[in-house]
């Protein structure tokens, strides 16, 4: 599957301190990239919580982050914000950008490649499908300000091993303390058509156990939903009814044969 970037907020960091300050405000390990290399991650508030989602692409002479088109302001405003005292600079710049998906987990996984794609990219619906099969986070939808990144399949890219950077502290106790309040997990729902957004998520042990931020159908699984559920009802393979549908937790990615 060919999916066009092209339309995405790819913001340039240059200036000499772009590393240095990238990896403070981020929750990727940036120095340890090397050239080429990319990853996922976030910036968050001083408490913790998402503000951005972001992918990150190291280049010779600055780093390129990539962000949904309606965060392309809000990012660059937060680059701004804390760029005080650095010697860095942060524009959007226009590029030519597909990537190619091959399964799930590739949407989480595949290098951009810079350049205009090479045949027909898949249509948005398409694209919508494979994102929750994926559990690819859209932001505004199944990701805010209110969310933290270990809640969310952020979790899989955040390294505790690195320094220190804004938001840290609280992401670090929760992982100390071993378990956090909810997670994002998908959903393969019984049944034809897709659920409600919004949709209560009841589960034996908690009968408000969460409530779905996207739901597709997917030619590959069915009815496909990403809800964000209770510890105590999120564990991979329970049972759950959403809409009074029977509904099974799954582990995101989806295991989808592409």
């Amino acid at each position: 599957m060919l999916v066009d970037f092209s339309s995405w907020g790819h913001l340039a960091v240059s200036g000499g301190d772009r590393l240095r300050f990238l990896h403070g405000l981020t929750t990727v390990n940036v120095t340890g990239l090397p050239i080429g290399g990319h990853a996922w991650g976030s910036i968050l508030s001083p408490k913790g919580r998402v503000l951005a989602v972001i992918e990150l692409t190291v280049e010779a002479e600055r780093v390129l982050v990539h962000v949904e088109p309606a965060l392309v302001e809000p990012t660059l405003a937060l680059l701004d914000k804390y760029a005080v005292m650095d010697d860095v600079a942060s524009i959007a710049v226009p590029l030519a950008a597909h990537k190619r998906w091959a399964s799930a987990a590739d949407a989480w996984r595949a290098p951009y490649v810079f350049a205009p794609p090479p045949g027909p990219c898949a249509s948005a619906a398409e694209v919508e499908v494979a994102r929750v099969e994926a559990g690819l986070l859209r932001y505004g939808v199944d990701v805010d300000d209110g969310c933290f990144p270990f809640e969310t399949p952020l979790a899989q890219f955040l390294d505790y091993g690195k320094g220190c950077y804004v938001g840290q502290e609280p992401v670090f106790r929760v992982h100390a303390q071993g378990q956090t309040a909810r997670h994002l997990r998908g959903l393969l729902v019984e049944g034809d058509g897709a659920v409600a957004v919004g949709a209560t998520v009841a589960h034996p042990a908690k009968a408000n156990a969460g409530a779905v931020t996207s739901a597709v159908v997917s030619p590959r699984l069915g009815s496909l939903a990403l809800a964000y559920l209770h510890r105590s009802a999120g564990a991979v393979g329970d049972q759950v009814t959403v809409d009074g549908r029977p509904a099974t937790v799954v582990e995101l990615p989806t295991a989808a044969a592409w």
